[in-house]
């Protein structure tokens, strides 16, 4: 039998996914330290970017479950070597039960996945972070119940965080409002996919009014540092603060994955305001990917 993976969001049906974030509430609000559905199993992660909460949440899960993980740096594997994608997913997938990839190309992974024996998890790519998008989805339901009907605003890059938003809008049924930079708008093919759920904004304060959400992300992603500066200019007017938050609705969160830069995308007074929820949104990595695990590898 195929073994079932986790590239995409779209990979979960929407009964799935709100199944899947409520698997994660039990799992976070009822952690019993006898049950250990994947003791001797092992996952194998590979990182091709470097991460601190996708390391800690994965490695720390597989403790938690009972299993065990191995953490590869692009140093450690033959995939920093040219060795082909095929013979390096043939061979680990041989020797673990389970693969978390964290890489550049979007292609690596799902190249990976095709010959892989076992489950592939999306780690991020720079199209998508799936598994970012449970925990923030988590934390919502948490927080306000179920997003459906709700109105969502992404503030900044249309990047892989946005394109997973626009993927999360289809399957939990939410509206989302982007408001990013004409240069720096998401994935066209993305936008499409969305329908009429998602709209674009030029202006920051006219997508967020009324929302019920409002997320950001850092104006240059890992691997763009050289961008930094002409980034900076392009982004000015797309600031998370505390007009924009006002706009919104009086009891909206506020999320930004992490790491943050307190000045440049949001202010220190919205992140470390009442309304956000970074911190229980990053602690939840763990939670949704214990509950993705337990789905992908115990069954």
């Amino acid at each position: 039998m195929n073994p079932r993976h986790f590239i995409s969001l779209l990979d979960l049906s929407s009964d799935e996914f709100r199944a899947l974030i409520n698997r994660a509430i039990e799992l976070k609000n009822k952690r019993d330290p006898n049950f250990q559905p994947l003791k001797g199993q092992v996952l194998a992660m590979i990182f091709e970017k470097s991460s601190t909460r996708t390391r800690i949440s994965f490695e720390t899960g597989m403790t938690h479950f009972g299993g065990s993980a191995i953490f590869l740096s692009p140093r450690d594997t033959q995939l920093g070597r040219g060795e082909p994608i095929k013979d390096s997913a043939k061979v680990i997938s041989s020797m673990v039960d389970g693969i978390m990839l964290r890489t550049n190309n979007h292609e690596t992974v799902t190249d990976f996945a095709k010959h892989s024996s076992v489950p592939v998890i999306n780690g991020l790519t720079d199209i998508l972070h799936p598994c970012q998008l449970l925990a923030d989805m988590q934390t919502y339901f948490e927080h306000r119940g179920d997003i459906q009907g709700k109105t969502v605003t992404w503030i900044g890059d249309g990047n892989n965080m946005c394109h997973s938003y626009i993927n999360a809008a289809v399957r939990l049924d939410f509206k989302l409002n982007i408001a990013s930079p004409e240069a720096y708008l998401p994935n066209n093919e993305m936008v499409k996919s969305g329908g009429e759920r998602i709209q674009l904004f030029n202006q920051a304060l006219d997508a967020a009014k009324d929302s019920d959400l409002i997320v950001t992300d850092v104006w240059a992603s890992m691997g763009q540092e050289e961008e930094q500066k002409q980034r900076e200019i392009a982004f000015k007017n797309y600031q998370v603060n505390q007009s924009i938050i006002d706009t919104a609705h009086d009891d909206a969160l506020f999320m930004h994955c992490l790491p943050a830069h307190r000045g440049e995308e949001v202010t220190a007074e919205v992140i470390d305001g009442k309304q956000s929820v970074i911190y229980n949104e990053a602690e939840n990595r763990l939670h949704a990917q214990k509950a993705l695990l337990e789905l992908l590898m115990c069954t």
